[in-house]
């Protein structure tokens, strides 16, 4: 379904959809020892900062057609970091001193056309095992519009932003908007998938399971990378550092960690099997 070119909708008054996308992403690593847990996580912490991840938000802003109307930032101790930007649709105005007031007038300030309900998240969340050896980073980008534009337009960037072992993508449309009959309009553009909205070379490296309940303009896209080799997962080492045995052992480790994930429940022994 092509998501570039949606026919232009004549409206009612204001688009008053709200349309949400919450894009969560994992990435998995083997840390050997304590010291090689803490040195990738402040790895993490750097390259996932607040400002970095501040770039990243407001990249997503300009895509999507958004103006930024305010920035909040932390990074946290000891680890993780969140970014919250408020945006609007409209550009925003600068309001000038009428020329009919006899006083200067207070300074120009800054006037929205209309208000918009709308702001791009993010949190960062390290996380580790006790005593197994993996660590795991997960972030949590929600982008919330209302009006036209569109927090689809921006997924492809978020993909290429993170280099993500897993993601969980979610997009919902909520609300109703009006066309100029006055007919209710619960959706303004069309889509079955999220898969719609991903390069096909990008579709091609993940293997992906769709839950959607269309009536509810509700769509939920899961994907777990296809190949897997064990240097990508290793901090600070190869698999040619490892014994054989050893190697084999982490390998199953890191997979059981990125099935649990993907499929959302505990895998025990007896349900995981590995490929020698």
């Amino acid at each position: 379904m092509n998501s570039e070119n949606p026919s232009k909708l004549r409206l009612y008054g204001f688009n008053n959809l709200t349309k949400t996308l919450s894009f969560n992403m994992y990435d998995i690593c083997y840390t050997k020892t304590a010291a090689d847990r803490m040195a990738y996580i402040e790895y993490i912490d750097e390259q996932y900062n607040a400002e970095r991840l501040t770039q990243i938000l407001s990249t997503v802003a300009e895509m999507i057609g958004a103006t930024v109307l305010n920035v909040a930032k932390q990074d946290y101790d000891p680890q993780g970091a969140s970014v919250t930007i408020l945006i609007s649709e409209c550009p925003m105005i600068e309001a000038q001193p009428s020329a009919k007031s006899a006083s200067p007038g207070p300074l120009p300030h800054t006037v929205l056309g209309h208000l918009d309900k709308s702001h791009i998240t993010v949190h960062t969340y390290p996380e580790y095992h006790p005593y197994e050896g993996i660590s795991t980073f997960r972030a949590d980008i929600d982008v919330a519009t209302c009006g036209e534009i569109s927090p689809l337009k921006a997924l492809n960037f978020l993909i290429h932003s993170f280099d993500a072992d897993i993601m969980t993508i979610d997009y919902r449309v909520r609300g109703f908007t009006r066309d100029i009959t006055g007919r209710k309009l619960f959706i303004d553009h069309p889509i079955d998938s999220i898969q719609n909205f991903i390069p096909e070379h990008i579709r091609m490296l993940y293997n992906m399971i769709d839950v959607n309940v269309y009536q509810e303009n509700i769509f939920h896209t899961k994907c777990k990378l296809k190949g897997f080799d064990l240097d990508n997962y290793l901090f600070g080492y190869t698999k040619e550092d490892l014994h054989p045995g050893e190697a084999k052992m982490i390998a199953k480790r890191v997979k059981r960690e990125m099935d649990e994930i993907f499929y959302g429940t505990t895998v025990t022994e007896a349900m995981f099997h590995i490929d020698d």
